[in-house]
């Protein structure tokens, strides 16, 4: 065997060593989730068909050629793959420990993240391991799949798992079945789904806020919509419209199954209330309230 190939050898199993030396210690120091709501501990176990260079002077493992990192149920596949550790921490005392730690995930090109019940996909991922916090990015569009939803943005989505959330920013669109929910901005809460992992629960959306359903079409400047009820609580100059005929206010509470609305005025002059204002037209498919 020539002295370059052993040498790559070498590097292999040093990183792979170091890698699991240095998570294990972290993971044993400190119970983090893992993500989109795994509760599970175990290391970042990574691989690559073109080997892991060890950069030591930049504190980064490079993986190459479908790389994939797997913690617990969750796997983060890219063509490049970069794990950068620093010195680790006592979780007690706040020293530095003899061991390292992966601290930060970068997945490069080609970016897929599977667990149970989820796919994601994008252009780039940076995971930070000790937030426990997934940014996936740079794709036309960045997309998360589950069973029942699609969420897709052009600018990023962000995976809060403490916080179980995420963040779609950019002309981002929630799809489940013929409901349909976009906005700048739409914030995904998650709950616990009875086969494990997790599904949406919530969903609030922020400026240009438009929803699409079978029982008629709204638009406002802020929304909350609950997916098992299909109800909306929509704010700021709401429009409600289905066929020809349109309502207007300042608030209303949507029902997105029954198409069955509630609208509100605008606060009037001395404490009065606003008038709602709409456009009725004779023949015209309507069941408004």
């Amino acid at each position: 065997m020539n002295k370059p190939v052993m040498q790559m050898l070498l590097c292999l199993i040093v990183a792979i060593s170091f890698m699991s030396d240095g998570v294990l210690a972290q993971t044993t120091n400190k119970k983090t989730s893992s993500l989109f709501g795994d509760d599970d501990s175990t290391p970042i176990e990574v691989n690559a068909e073109n080997g892991i260079e060890w950069q030591q002077g930049g504190n980064v493992f490079i993986a190459r050629g479908n790389a994939t990192a797997t913690r617990g149920t969750t796997v983060i596949r890219a063509d490049e793959l970069r794990a950068y550790y620093r010195s680790g921490k006592d979780s007690t005392s706040g020293a530095k420990s003899g061991a390292s730690e992966i601290w930060r995930l970068d997945g490069i090109g080609a970016v897929t993240i599977t667990s149970p019940g989820w796919k994601a996909s994008g252009g780039h991922a940076i995971y930070d391991v000790a937030g426990a916090v997934i940014v996936l990015k740079d794709a036309n569009p960045v997309t998360l799949v589950s069973a029942d939803d699609t969420i897709t943005a052009t600018g990023q989505i962000e995976f809060w798992n403490n916080k179980k959330m995420a963040v779609a920013r950019g002309d981002a669109t929630a799809v489940r079945a013929d409901r349909r929910i976009s906005a700048d901005v739409l914030s995904a809460y998650l709950e616990t789904a009875p086969g494990g992992g997790n599904k949406i629960r919530r969903i609030e959306a922020f400026d240009n806020v438009k929803i699409s359903s079978a029982g008629g079409n709204a638009s406002s400047n802020r929304a909350a919509y609950d997916l098992p009820t299909g109800l909306a609580r929509l704010d700021g100059s709401v429009v409600i419209a289905k066929g020809d005929n349109k309502l207007n206010g300042c608030s209303a509470d949507f029902d997105l199954g029954t198409g069955i609305s509630h609208l509100k005025g605008c606060p009037g002059a001395n404490g009065k209330k606003g008038r709602v204002k709409g456009i009725l037209l004779p023949g015209a498919q309507s069941n408004k309230k």
